[in-house]
């Protein structure tokens, strides 16, 4: 029989007992923090998107009713896009998770955490620490990342652990290790604001980041506004520069800029001399890529390139980059976003004012797992095999250096790879939804099925992952617990519990408790009592790294200065900017502290449009009342009024023509391993050849190509074959 410890979180004061953790409402679990007005306000961060976006939360009778934009916060300035307004109502759905789930049936939760342990170290035992991994989110606190990690790799003895941060920021995560030396988004929204030219490449702001489009639309420059995507998106249409550019020929087009540039003498030589390494081999390479090769390859003419080039070439003054999935989620990512990289540099476009090469993150905390989910990064930006390293973070966290793998973790596709070859039996799946979310869908459900023993932590059990699971753990969603988000920006903010979660679901972060206590390793856990308690330890595995954070007191810090961009070192506590970016001193996190040129060739994408397939599907953001699979969006009544009714599929009026198509038409459309029916949107903002689909529908991931970046293992969503016919009745 289990016990449990008293845990010191607000949620509670006396013991765990057994009957406690069987009917926690009834004693209170999960009640309002006593430090909220129970008719106030509390601010908090928003739990949807990277932005970040500070919240005013009203309060009545001790519960948030509503949510409001909070004017003072330094990201959103007042304004909010419509998941921020509606961010309290998936809280109240019909279909909220209440207790725990064994194959389908309702338990308890001192019987799940007997058989979560008894089963994981069952599995362990027979197969090895590789045959058990859990995958994670960029939803949930950057505490609850920090304690699962922990408590999965140093703790329970698990060697493999991802998140699906990697289907959205692991190319550059990847990239800027590699070309500054550190995972180091250098900008601040402020720069939006402050560009003479903003180039956005595969990013439509307008409609994935409204708050930062608004941003945009906030700049006195008058500045030119550079759009590089194969579709006419919202934010093509108010670009002063919009690039149809043949899909994934964007790399192509990035060297073509370069050749440009260095032909033009439109070259910052000054810069690249003092504080870059690789460009002299970097310039040779990209002689290959003249204006009349560059334009057959994308579909732009040579007057284009060159407007182009002139429009970013040293002595323009503040020029941005800006890029997102459209580059992310690519074959070839990583060396596209190098790309960027490397005109940044080359025109000394980075650590100034409205400058920078900057990767627009995607879930609300993206960024908090990259510095500390404990997956392929040892907690705070570490080297799993860097035996100092090992040695720090353990010293910092008080765990002996042996519990420390001296490996990081398969990624996110191999993990699945290792599922369905059987070398992985058991999987722990935290708050996301991978059988709607990842590429080749049947395929992903198909290697489910060899598992041993599937574990799903989540909101909701009605999800199509959690449907799965032999095990369901329910869990409390934002606005029901507390913890840290990092923002695009590097801003830390807090996030507040004002409503108590339904029925027995708790807090990741109590979930986590329990299992650490369930598995013996109450003593090795002691310290870890509470989300702030866990801020504490995760800052001290800063300290000295890029991302330190020693300055930041704690919560009530945070919430007073409207949150705090990393880097803050304990010696600048008392006087930093809200606004700072990186490398104002041009000095890089490199061991000779240059940027480095990192470059490849192009390669073709590795599903091509053929005679049987002869189109290339295009998915992307929907509306920004939408939200990836859509588990809470569709919740809401007021979101789903703002996005359209059903699914629809963009086609080129050529391509609807030759099908004798018509807008509003049933159609078909069909990949290698799917089909899919739908209506028929007629748009000329595709080009020929190519058709869109929002990502949103539970069915298009049945339709893509399982193919990812060989350096960031990120998956390829934008790019596969599929045809389209007229479906008849």
């Amino acid at each position: 029989m289990i016990t449990f410890p008293a845990p010191t979180f607000r949620e509670w004061s006396g013991p765990l007992t057994e009957d406690l953790v069987r009917d926690p409402a009834k004693f209170g679990l999960g009640q309002i923090p006593r430090r909220l007005q129970p008719n106030g306000t509390a601010k908090s961060i928003c739990g949807f998107c990277s932005t970040g976006c500070g919240l005013t939360l009203h309060l009545k009778d001790g519960v948030a009713i509503n949510a409001t934009p909070d004017p003072d916060y330094p990201v959103n300035k007042g304004t909010a896009c419509p998941k921020g307004w509606e961010a309290l109502t998936p809280l109240d759905a019909a279909d909220r998770a209440k207790t725990p789930k064994l194959n389908g049936e309702p338990t308890d939760w001192a019987t799940a955490m007997q058989i979560f342990c008894d089963r994981m170290k069952s599995v362990m035992a027979e197969h090895g620490p590789e045959s058990a991994a859990y995958i994670s989110t960029g939803q949930i606190m950057s505490e609850e990342m920090g304690f699962l990690g922990a408590l999965a790799k140093f703790g329970m003895g698990m060697i493999h652990g991802d998140g699906n941060t990697r289907q959205c920021m692991a190319t550059a995560v990847t990239a800027y290790k590699e070309s500054f030396g550190f995972d180091a988004p250098p900008f601040t929204y402020a720069d939006f604001e402050e560009s003479d030219v903003l180039v956005f490449i595969g990013a439509n702001p307008c409609i994935a980041h409204p708050i930062m489009w608004q941003r945009v639309l906030r700049n006195k420059r008058q500045p030119q506004i550079i759009v590089v995507d194969p579709r006419t998106t919202e934010t093509a249409m108010a670009a002063t520069q919009h690039y149809a550019i043949q899909p994934k020929s964007d790399l192509t087009l990035l060297y073509g800029l370069a050749y440009l540039l260095i032909r033009d003498g439109a070259v910052d030589t000054t810069f690249v001399e003092e504080h870059t390494s690789g460009y002299a081999e970097f310039a040779e390479f990209v002689q290959s890529y003249p204006p009349e090769q560059v334009a057959s390859i994308t579909g732009l003419t040579v007057t284009q390139l060159q407007t182009f080039a002139d429009s970013i070439r040293i002595g323009t003054p503040r020029v941005s980059f800006w890029w997102t999935m459209g580059v992310n989620q690519s074959h070839q990512a990583t060396r596209t976003a190098q790309a960027i990289i490397n005109l940044a540099l080359m025109t000394g476009n980075i650590g100034k004012s409205g400058t920078g090469a900057n990767s627009i993150t995607g879930q609300c905390n993206a960024m908090g797992s990259r510095l500390f989910s404990n997956t392929t990064n040892l907690i705070g930006g570490h080297d799993f095999k860097n035996p100092a390293h090992r040695e720090k973070v353990a010293e910092a966290i008080g765990f002996p250096v042996e519990s420390i793998p001296d490996q990081p973790s398969l990624a996110y596709d191999q993990i699945l790879e290792g599922v369905e070859s059987g070398k992985i039996k058991a999987l722990w799946i935290i708050a996301t939804n991978p059988s709607h979310s990842w590429i080749n869908q049947k395929r992903f459900n198909d290697l489910l099925n060899k598992l041993d023993f599937l574990v799903v932590q989540d909101m909701y059990d009605t999800t199509e992952t959690a449907q799965r699971a032999h095990l369901f753990l329910p869990a409390a969603a934002w606005g029901e617990k507390e913890g840290t988000f990092i923002n695009s920006e590097r801003r830390l903010g807090v996030s507040r519990q004002v409503r108590r979660a339904p029925g027995q679901a708790l807090s990741d972060f109590r979930i986590f408790r329990l299992i650490a206590h369930a598995w013996g390793l109450a003593d090795q856990f002691a310290e870890w009592t509470s989300p702030e308690a866990v801020f504490q330890i995760l800052k001290r595995c800063t300290q000295d790294q890029p991302c330190d954070i020693t300055g930041i007191e704690d919560y009530a810090m945070l919430q007073k200065s409207g949150g705090i961009q990393w880097p803050l070192k304990k010696a600048h506590a008392t006087d930093f900017q809200t606004e700072r970016r990186l490398f104002s001193d041009a000095q890089f996190f490199t061991p000779d502290q240059r940027a480095r040129f990192i470059f490849d060739p192009p390669e073709s994408p590795t599903e091509l449009p053929d005679d049987d397939y002869p189109l290339i599907l295009i998915t992307g953001r929907g509306t920004s009342a939408q939200w990836h699979t859509e588990t809470r969006t569709a919740k809401s009544e007021v979101l789903k009024k703002l996005a359209p009714s059903e699914v629809y599929l963009e086609i080129h009026p050529e391509d609807a023509s030759a099908q004798k198509i018509r807008d509003g038409d049933r159609v078909t459309i069909q990949s290698r391993r799917a089909s899919m029916t739908l209506k028929a949107r007629i748009s000329p903002g595709v080009s020929p050849g190519q058709v869109f689909l929002p990502m949103h529908d539970k069915r298009v991931n049945q339709l893509t190509h399982w193919s990812v970046d060989p350096h960031s293992r990120q998956p390829s969503y934008k790019h596969c074959a599929v045809k389209v016919v007229l479906k008849l009745d």
